[in-house]
């Protein structure tokens, strides 16, 4: 038991700062906001497009865990709607849900985005009604807290659920993807491929056919993804095929 709180509790943590997955000490107010060059260019795509990003959290925060968001753009629109939950709007009387034109690869305050979910054309142009649908349904659109949610995880968790098409497995260390939408024990998972046992976000299981099989341990999550083999662990996330 001492070797395994260990291997959780320093030995991960300790090799998510050295590997440089959660640089610490960046100031918020200076930190590249940049595009990654990843999201199709508005210039030269007049098709739709879908596109959800996760990347490490600012500073302390990043150790643990991963903010998400998706970016949206209709048939020849010129410009992407970036959807996110930010928990700092709450301290100016703003809603946690923010929905504005901006950067849909934009680095989260330093750090690199990775894409999750790639919708474009028809698929894109269906399933953007039902984003917009989810995202002025969300139950928490004024509450926020890091651990165990709600936050910008279970912001995102609830959209897949609401938007099966998405296909959505959020990484293992999208803390509060697991948090229970009004108290709910049971529900679909974020893919909407299975479904999850969740008590309060702090301990449940789950089983699907995109996220596998996932336990939820303090909010902790550990997993086995059986179709594209790999292990989910908390603090480093996806270890295997398609590591992510």
């Amino acid at each position: 038991m001492l070797l395994l709180f260990l291997l959780l509790f320093i030995a991960l943590p300790l090799y998510t700062v050295l590997s440089g997955q959660a640089p610490l000490g960046r100031d918020f107010r200076t930190a590249d906001r940049s595009s990654a060059g990843i999201a199709p260019p508005v210039e030269t795509t007049s098709e739709a497009v879908v596109q959800i990003y996760y990347a490490r959290a600012l500073n302390w925060r990043g150790i643990f865990g991963v903010h998400t968001w998706i970016a949206t753009k209709p048939e020849n629109a010129k410009e992407y709607t970036v959807h996110q939950v930010i928990g700092w709007r709450l301290f100016r009387g703003l809603p946690a849900v923010f929905s504005a034109p901006g950067i849909p690869d934009g680095r989260w305050f330093g750090n690199e985005p990775t894409l999750l979910t790639h919708l474009r054309g028809d698929a894109a142009a269906q399933a953007i009604p039902k984003i917009l649908e989810a995202v002025a349904s969300y139950p928490y659109p004024d509450e926020y807290k890091v651990w165990p949610g709600p936050n910008s995880n279970t912001f995102m968790a609830y959209i897949g659920r609401k938007v099966p098409e998405l296909h959505m497995d959020l990484p293992a260390t999208a803390i509060g993807k697991d948090y229970p939408i009004n108290g709910s024990l049971w529900a679909r998972t974020p893919s909407g491929t299975g479904y999850q046992l969740s008590m309060l976000g702090l301990l449940g299981v789950s089983v699907a056919r995109e996220e596998g099989f996932e336990l939820n341990l303090l909010g902790l999550n550990f997993g086995i993804d059986f179709f594209n083999p790999a292990l989910k662990l908390p603090f480093i996330g996806r270890v295997g095929v398609g590591e992510h």
